[in-house]
């Protein structure tokens, strides 16, 4: 039988186990994939605590299958999908789950896989590189704008100064002093994190920012919009709709979507977005890979590799 990580309760890490489970069936409009790399991402592990995204109601099952991001092979195509064959590449957002063998993905959220991306940077844009690149556009700032992304070291934030500065932008990033080098390595200019930011950040943009891309939340996403002058441009992925709409900004709109998914594909193809992919696990050690990046510390992007 086919393997999956799951969690089996709401809780820390010992409700997680490798478990066998059944092969998934594709319904209408979906499409099965046998799973070459999955994406680790932070919500990963805050869903096994029992964290809900702004407007999910709790109706998961247990075990429940970690993960969102996958990129694979097409096995089983369900009921009215059109433009995909079975033997296709593809990479997409699941709704089974991604750490696992076999993975069903909504056609509408699937993409093909350009022959010049590999499985492993595939599978991280979904998640990461697609939320960065609603939250950048969504700003829609013109060419020559600076922009600060808080959050600039994780998946989300390095790509979002990447993708900022494809659209012309002044990217800088809030990030810890570890993080320093790789955040300028992606043509951004860093700001140490800590309180007190907008004076480091008034720093090396004496006049303030356009537009803010948070990824933190909190008192981070309190006192940056205190650089802005519009704060119609304060976009959050990292706080509730709630805490940021009080200071005059929104959240992110996904907009889940294969034209994202190929959008980000383009820019990585391009060369002007690369995902940093800083370490790979196999699959019965994605317990390591969910520490990895549930101690906050990991630069770029986390995967599993499921198959070769």
């Amino acid at each position: 039988m086919p393997k999956a990580y799951v969690f089996t309760r709401y809780g820390g890490p010992e409700t997680e186990a490798l478990v066998e489970v059944d092969r998934p069936s594709p319904g209408p409009g979906e499409v099965l994939v046998a799973v070459r790399v999955a994406g680790v991402n932070p919500v990963d592990w805050k869903l096994r605590t029992g964290y809900r995204r702004p407007g999910e109601t709790d109706t998961r099952t247990f075990p429940t299958v970690f993960g969102n991001e996958v990129s694979g092979v097409v096995e089983e195509l369900g009921a009215g999908v059109d433009g995909i064959a079975v033997g296709d590449e593809v990479f997409g957002n699941t709704v089974s789950g991604a750490y696992a063998e076999y993975a069903l993905l909504p056609a509408t959220i699937t993409a093909h896989k350009p022959a010049e991306l590999s499985f492993q940077d595939a599978a991280t844009l979904p998640v990461a590189a697609a939320t960065a690149y609603d939250g950048v556009r969504q700003l829609d700032l013109p060419a020559g704008a600076t922009v600060l992304v808080t959050g600039a070291g994780g998946g989300v934030g390095s790509a979002a100064l990447q993708i900022a500065r494809a659209l012309g932008l002044r990217a800088v990033g809030l990030a810890s002093e570890g993080k320093k080098d790789f955040v300028e390595s992606l043509g951004a200019v860093h700001v140490p994190s800590g309180p007190d930011l907008a004076v480091r950040v008034r720093a090396v943009a004496p006049d303030g920012v356009d537009g803010v891309y948070d990824l933190v939340g909190g008192e981070v996403l309190a006192e940056a919009a205190t650089l802005l002058t519009d704060r119609t441009k304060l976009v959050t992925a990292g706080a509730p709709a709630p805490e940021v709409e009080k200071l005059g900004g929104a959240r992110v709109q996904r907009a889940r979507g294969t034209a994202v998914l190929d959008a980000v594909a383009r820019l990585v193809v391009g060369g002007e977005l690369d995902p940093h992919v800083t370490r790979t696990f196999p699959l019965d050690q994605a317990g390591e890979a969910l520490r990895t990046v549930e101690d906050g510390h990991a630069r770029g992007k986390i995967v599993i590799e499921v198959s070769a």
